[in-house]
């Protein structure tokens, strides 16, 4: 089985690098500088134990890929970014491949099910960091993350066994399991914080309230809108492997989010604080937390500003 990593920053340029790393068929597909700089040097990863550079297999676009019946197309964009990636990959790629969304919240997942009939999708507990054209960083070694696959929405899959056992080959936790949605629920009511860390930073008075309060919230809605999430222990213990230590000394600077504003990328707020507010509205529910959160991240994108810069008390509910 071949892995096609549609998305190759972050998140995908790690998976796809370790997968090549250890010995798996992988092709990756990214833009700009850094599609760029891995044609010209290579893909750069990096973790706390070492630093390798990897002669991946990188085209520009969808189009650029000859498919097999039996691809995986790893979708590792960013959520807001998913539609436009699916699109154009159903315009060339044939409707036997599956597609695995190693994305963040649960919108990607039903975007791809639109226009393919063999959707996965990946829970990703991993913590990466791409800020330079041509690499990219996994805080946690020697194993990387956990990427638990499963059919979407629920059900035994084959491919995602496969898939799995090519991960967990790779420096990955990784296990199918026919519930993933509910892992990813979890994932959702946890990246609810990547706002405050973005917008006020850690350490600033309130926000780590801030963060409980947006958690919380999140639970309740999930719950009111009767959608069933992994529990708190479940995720702790997805984690557990994990040893999160500095690379070259550096400790990463931020999540995701973070990241997306300190390189002038777009946001996924709306998909994720968005998410939170979306099922409060469809079932009734106040959602003020996520709400303000979800205003905020976009006014500060909106205005150019920095990380950290707003007043974590002013997003408090009054």
């Amino acid at each position: 089985m071949r892995v096609i990593v549609l998305g190759a920053g972050g998140i995908g340029g790690v998976v796809g690098g370790r997968l090549h790393q250890h010995g798996h068929d992988v092709v990756l597909i990214a833009r700009g500088a850094h599609l760029d700089a891995m044609r010209t040097t290579g893909l750069r990863l990096e973790d706390p134990d070492e630093t390798v550079t990897l002669p991946v297999v990188v085209v520009d676009s969808p189009a650029e890929v000859a498919y097999r019946h039996d691809d995986v197309v790893l979708l590792a964009t960013k959520t807001q970014d998913a539609a436009r990636a699916l699109a154009d990959l159903h315009a060339v790629a044939p409707a036997t491949i599956t597609v695995a969304c190693a994305t963040n919240g649960v919108e990607a997942e039903r975007t791809a099910l639109r226009l393919f009939p063999n959707v996965l999708g990946v829970n990703v507990m991993m913590p990466t960091a791409f800020l330079e054209p041509g690499v990219v960083q996994v805080i946690s070694a020697p194993i990387g993350g956990s990427l638990d696959v499963g059919r979407y929405p629920s059900g035994e899959s084959g491919t995602a066994t496969e898939l799995a056992a090519m991960l967990a080959s790779s420096r990955f936790l990784s296990v199918a399991r026919p519930d993933v949605m509910r892992a990813k629920y979890r994932k959702l009511i946890l990246n609810t914080g990547n706002a405050v860390e973005a917008a006020c930073g850690r350490s600033s008075d309130g926000a780590k309230e801030l963060v409980m309060l947006a958690a919380r919230e999140a639970e309740q809605v999930l719950e009111a809108a009767g959608i069933d999430a992994a529990t708190e222990a479940e995720e702790a213990a997805q984690r557990a492997s994990m040893r999160y230590r500095p690379i070259n000394g550096k400790h990463r600077g931020g999540g995701s989010t973070w990241q997306s504003i300190v390189t002038g990328r777009s946001i996924e707020t709306d998909y994720l604080n968005g998410e939170i507010v979306l099922l409060a509205r469809s079932c009734g529910y106040p959602a003020p937390v996520n709400e303000a959160l979800q205003r905020a991240m976009n006014e500060l994108v909106r205005t150019g500003g920095k990380p950290g810069s707003i007043d974590a008390v002013s997003l408090f509910p009054s």
